[in-house]
């Protein structure tokens, strides 16, 4: 395999996930009535709230995530009619996404880097920026949803990577930690993908990586080799 760039994914990949924020949303929500259901219900509804509009936002009728974030909380809200304000609840989750905690080995690797590296991310444009100047990270091409009018796993933003790197899909490596929209989106191109399984997941029986690392480091010697 010969790797001529890498497309990284970034949030749950270079940082961390919003995990922590979203439970404490989900905490706040089921403190607000005492008839409300545990933590856990709420944040499954909201969950599945959020991933429909998010499979529907695409081409003229895409939708920021902010925006789906926000519409999808509002609904989970008033579905479990908890007295709460959607904006106020929100604000910690937005300021999480423009400043995000790095994983340490996410330095190491890019640091180690001979190849172009170009970010792939199911995120808006000024979150992401944000976030990459708070860190101080360089890369060579940065796309997004919002710019590609599309989220992954659907293709389009796998092939606006793959046309600003100049190169075919099997001469790329993508990088990324959701099985479902990296491995599968990245499989269904032809392009070659390493899933970054730091949490120790189960595998999927539908869907395989070309290889599987717990951790950014891990995949050095590939690229390397590459």
């Amino acid at each position: 395999m010969v790797i001529e760039v890498v497309l990284l994914d970034f949030y749950g990949t270079v940082v961390h996930e919003d995990d922590v924020v979203i439970d404490q949303i989900c905490e706040t929500i089921s403190r607000s009535e005492s008839e409300a259901p545990p933590p856990g219900e709420v944040g499954r509804f909201w969950w599945r709230v959020f991933s429909d509009a998010f499979e529907q936002s695409h081409g003229i009728g895409l939708r920021t995530q902010r925006e789906i974030e926000l519409e999808s909380l509002e609904r989970t809200l008033e579905h479990f009619s908890a007295d709460c304000d959607a904006q106020e609840l929100s604000g910690p989750l937005f300021d999480y996404w423009e400043r995000p905690p790095i994983f340490a080995d996410a330095l190491a690797f890019l640091a180690s880097i001979d190849r172009p590296v170009v970010v792939v991310s199911n995120i808006d444009r000024r979150d992401i920026e944000q976030a990459i100047e708070h860190h101080q990270l360089i890369f060579d091409d940065v796309l997004t949803s919002e710019d590609v009018r599309s989220y992954k796993p659907r293709p389009e933003l796998f092939t606006a990577a793959l046309d600003s790197a100049g190169v075919s899909a099997e001469h790329a490596l993508h990088v990324g930690d959701s099985l479902t929209s990296d491995v599968a989106g990245a499989a269904k191109l032809g392009i070659p993908v390493a899933w970054v399984n730091r949490k120790g997941k189960p595998a999927s029986t539908t869907t395989t990586p070309t290889c599987e690392v717990s951790d950014l480091v891990s995949l050095q010697p590939t690229i390397a080799a590459g």
